[in-house]
């Protein structure tokens, strides 16, 4: 047997070589190492160099994290208590990165003090500062991303769109912010603040994230295009005048009707009482 492989010619014995069961295993090998050479070859200082930036971000964001966050979310983000035993504030692990870009990026974090309802505020942190903070907080868990600015670019929302948005609105939101986004009064102290002047990318994440009592839309309750349609509404509305000059926080006849009544009854009584002063003084110098 071994006399016949010699004498086969070299370029019969590699193919009779090539033909093992085994070579095919060999070649996928080869091959393999061959891809893995050329992409450590050409790719490897960008995906480093990123890694590398991330890490350095995610790094500074704990930094910022442990000096004015800590106090009350823990210093590793899981939550505190205050000295008699109340919740000082929530664990943020798996809230996202979306959630830290909208409470930071308000204002409303890091909180004055405690309370039932933490109002918006000019921010505290520049805007690197916040995308650290937020990259730290996404490295914890898995949560909501940062959207992208096409997911709330309304830049070319049709009418109909619009409209759409308005029905979206007021079958989901307008029990809190009132139909007009004006905002309103909830229990306990609490509030739906207006939505007027507020950005489209800090609109998306609030309905991404569900901040503080509002509930959490996200895109299995209302598709993305959904929420443009609910943006697109309420930037139309910013723009939309009052045909009265004044719009009374667009809260309805109520609110209308107080006024009328406090104002014009009030002018009304007023005069009354001028005209009997007027009246008194009138028969008094007469009398004498």
């Amino acid at each position: 047997m071994s006399e016949k492989r010699l004498s086969l010619s070299p370029a019969r014995f590699l193919s009779a070589r090539r033909r093992h069961r085994s070579a095919g295993l060999v070649v996928l090998l080869f091959g393999l190492l061959a891809v893995g050479s050329a992409y450590a070859a050409f790719a490897p200082d960008n995906a480093v160099a990123d890694n590398s930036a991330q890490s350095q971000q995610i790094e500074e964001g704990k930094k910022l994290f442990a000096v004015g966050c800590s106090s009350c979310h823990g210093l590793n983000a899981e939550g505190a208590t205050n000295g008699e035993g109340r919740l000082a504030g929530p664990s943020l692990i798996g809230v996202g990165a979306a959630a830290v870009d909208f409470q930071v990026g308000t204002g409303r974090m890091p909180a004055v003090q405690p309370g039932a309802q933490i109002p918006e505020k000019p921010p505290t942190y520049t805007q690197a500062e916040i995308e650290a903070l937020a990259a730290y907080v996404a490295s914890l868990a898995p949560g909501p991303a940062v959207p992208a600015q096409e997911s709330y670019d309304i830049s070319k929302a049709t009418d109909e769109q619009v409209t759409r948005g308005g029905e979206l609105f007021r079958t989901n939101c307008t029990a809190c912010h009132n139909f007009a986004g004006r905002g309103g009064a909830l229990p306990n102290g609490r509030y739906a603040p207006s939505l007027m002047g507020v950005t489209e990318r800090h609109i998306y994440e609030a309905m991404l994230t569900g901040p503080q009592q509002m509930p959490v839309f996200s895109d299995q309750v209302l598709q993305p295009q959904d929420k443009r349609d609910i943006i697109a509404y309420l930037k139309a509305l910013e723009t939309q005048k009052d045909p009265g000059g004044f719009g009374l926080g667009r809260l309805g006849p109520v609110s209308e009707g107080l006024w009328g009544w406090l104002v014009g009854i009030g002018l009304l009584v007023g005069v009354a009482v001028w005209i009997g002063a007027k009246g008194v003084k009138a028969k008094g110098a007469k009398a004498e």
